[in-house]
């Protein structure tokens, strides 16, 4: 089995085909200018890591707008503030928000695609700054701890994440039309994800037992992923194939030690899917397709790929889609190969406090294609032996583009 990179300092490495890789104890032009600007930000860098993965695809976006990066900032730290029952400070930056939205117009909607698009989302958000300004005046007028300071505080949150939401679509329209993050023509043999793609995982306990978050029971865990094919197009590609092909249908899960969960192992003597191989890359010992090792950084034009940042003597810069979010998804490979990663995939379990992005042993050694946005909670009791019994594309497929 394919592993994941070990912790510093590292776990043991399990015997068999699993290495000490990643999760391992066995596993036309993109804007440079936007990335640049979004580095902060999404790397962590500075005082607070970002562990939000909705932000974190957001700051992932190929625009170029330093106005709705602005924007972004005070609307996503409406919610911190939220959460932390910073009233105050989340009433300040609702009027930054407001006054950005009031004063920089032009300029937001001047990097649309459809102008008229974005000034409707932008007075849609406006409108709900009011219910969203007086839930967070009401909430300040309960006594600490109450239920009616609790329930104000939860209609805010829920309001502010229809912004959030807005946002997001909002920065959508702002994408040149027809961009695509450039790949080399060595790997046109392979599948390719030109945007992104949302895709819905089903999982269950095979002797019928249930999942236990936090003394909640539920008998399926219930998961939505977003999929990058912006930072991560061939990755990216590679694993909403095989999910188009059923390939993980009724797959175990194969490892889960509290560091990553792991799966993509197929029965048999291949570690991965064996498929037509790309000609640039080859295949396994096995006939598994194998991918190149893809990386994204921080101010790069596009991926470079066979090599990881310390390779390319850039170790320590951060990359676009960092793995500082619980439930990050990241592709697995065997640990001195780079180019020997084929279907397994993980999601990251560890606390993003100690493996900050730029700064911990995965960015920029194992490439990041997507964050759990709904669901990942289901990760902290999802265990070996655990069945995908459903997992499907429901947005996006049209963004796969298939070798000719």
């Amino acid at each position: 089995r394919d592993s994941p990179p070990p912790l510093p300092p590292p776990p043991a490495t399990m015997a068999g085909p699993m290495t000490s890789n990643f999760p391992s104890s066995s596993g036309n032009n993109v804007i440079a200018a936007s990335v640049a600007g979004a580095k902060e930000m999404a790397s962590g860098s500075g005082t607070r890591v970002n562990k939000d993965p909705e932000s974190l695809l957001r700051y992932g976006l190929p625009i170029n707008n330093k106005e709705v990066r602005q924007l972004q900032k005070s609307i996503e730290d409406i919610r911190i503030n939220i959460q932390s029952k910073r009233k105050a400070a989340a009433l300040d930056d609702l009027k930054k928000a407001r006054g950005f939205i009031n004063t920089k117009e032009s300029k937001l909607t001047a990097s649309c695609r459809d102008a008229k698009i974005c000034s409707d989302i932008l007075a849609s958000m406006k409108d709900k700054l009011e219910p969203l300004e007086g839930s967070l005046k009401a909430s300040a007028d309960y006594m600490n701890g109450s239920d009616q300071e609790r329930d104000a505080l939860d209609k805010s949150y829920k309001t502010q994440d229809l912004i959030q939401k807005e946002l997001t679509t909002l920065q959508e329209q702002m994408i040149p039309p027809g961009y695509e993050t450039p790949v080399p023509s060595d790997y046109a043999d392979l599948p390719q994800l030109k945007g992104r793609a949302t895709v819905e995982m089903t999982l269950r306990k095979p002797d019928g037992e249930k999942f236990d978050i936090e003394g909640a029971l539920f008998k399926e865990a219930n998961m939505k992923m977003i999929i990058d094919g912006y930072a991560a197009p061939v990755t990216g590609g590679n694993f909403i194939d095989l999910v188009q092909k059923g390939f993980y249908d009724n797959m175990d899960i194969q490892r889960s030690d509290g560091f990553v969960v792991q799966t993509g192992d197929p029965k048999g003597e291949a570690d991965g899917y064996v498929g037509r191989p790309s000609k640039s890359v080859g295949a396994g010992k096995h006939g598994e397709r194998l991918i190149p090792l893809e990386i994204l950084a921080k101010g790069d034009k596009g991926p470079f790929y066979e090599s990881t940042i310390e390779d390319e003597g850039r170790g320590g810069e951060a990359t676009v889609l960092p793995f500082s979010s619980y439930g990050a998804m990241g592709w697995a490979r065997e640990e001195y190969e780079v180019n020997s990663g084929s279907s397994q995939f993980f999601w990251l379990l560890f606390d993003s406090d100690l493996t900050p992005a730029g700064k911990n042993v995965l960015d920029g050694r194992y490439p990041c294609f997507g964050y759990v946005v709904e669901g990942a909670d289901f990760l902290r009791d999802t265990k070996e032996g655990d069945v995908i019994v459903s997992v499907k594309v429901t947005e996006g497929i049209e963004n796969l583009v298939q070798p000719k």
